[in-house]
């Protein structure tokens, strides 16, 4: 098996380190990674601005800016040709999923996929209190004031949150869409604060298996997330290892991803992870 980071990110981020791209991989050659992914957080789409609630930080610092783009990929293209002969450099972004923009999406991969060989699809936002879009992970005020309470529960926010993942999979971004699955249970990114179960419902436990027999009808991967067991609210994986386990039964390949923003987190929590991959 060759050791793989799948998911990481960049200078390019608002709401990383700041750290350079290039000491990351460094790291990672260090810590004997044979491939790694430059995964940067795609642009949002612009109209978004005008659907989204919730403080400012969760838009304006989710992702990469769209002026940003021939500078990421012309540092990702320089860094994958000065480390060939020490480590495989894939580049590609992490996308959002946002229903009420697929076109907007699709148009965008159409344009710049041509530049990428790897990509993760993932669910940062959804509808919540007044019909906007709140950001899941940004802050727990957030999650509780535009999620949570409107859901009432934490098994209706988690269906909420599964069913979006699902219409992820199932919907069509074009020849460039991201064939890996993202942090599929990131809405547990928060479980601890508020005392979410720590079960699924019989409905939950359901459409987690819908999710994984998409993922495998289509050929799909999941992004195996390092990151929620260094969350102090989260403290297990995206998904947890009963779900790894169930996927990996399916056949669905898991991919490895510390999810690193920084120097510091490139490699975290990979050997607890390795036995699944």
């Amino acid at each position: 098996m060759r050791k793989r980071e799948g998911h990481s990110h960049t200078e390019f981020c608002p709401h990383g380190s700041g750290d350079d791209v290039e000491l990351m991989i460094q790291k990672a050659i260090k810590l004997g990674f044979q491939e790694y992914s430059i995964t940067e957080h795609a642009p949002l789409p612009p109209a978004f601005k005008t659907m989204y609630a919730g403080q400012p930080t969760g838009l304006t610092e989710a992702s990469m800016a769209m002026g940003d783009l021939e500078a990421y990929f012309a540092k990702a293209n320089r860094m994958k040709a000065k480390y060939a002969q020490q480590i495989r450099i894939h580049i590609g972004f992490e996308v959002d999923f946002i229903p009420d923009f697929v076109d907007w999406t699709r148009a965008f991969l159409d344009e710049y996929g041509p530049k990428t060989d790897d990509g993760i699809l993932s669910v940062h936002f959804m509808k919540g209190r007044n019909g906007k879009y709140w950001c899941v992970d940004d802050t727990p005020e957030d999650f509780a004031t535009g999620l949570l309470e409107p859901a009432g529960d934490s098994q209706t926010i988690f269906a909420q949150y599964f069913k979006a993942v699902k219409q992820s999979v199932t919907t069509d971004l074009g020849q460039y869409g991201p064939q890996r699955i993202g942090h599929m249970t990131l809405v547990r990114k928060f479980q601890d604060h508020f005392s979410l179960d720590p079960d699924y419902s019989q409905q939950n436990q359901q459409l987690i298996q819908e999710i994984l027999k998409a993922v495998a009808d289509s050929h799909k991967k999941l992004d195996f997330n390092a990151a929620g067991l260094y969350k102090q609210d989260c403290n297990e994986p995206y998904p947890n290892f009963p779900i790894a386990t169930t996927a990996k039964k399916l056949g669905i390949p898991l991919i490895y991803g510390s999810d690193a923003h920084s120097i510091a987190e490139i490699g975290h929590g990979y050997h607890a992870l390795a036995p699944f991959l």
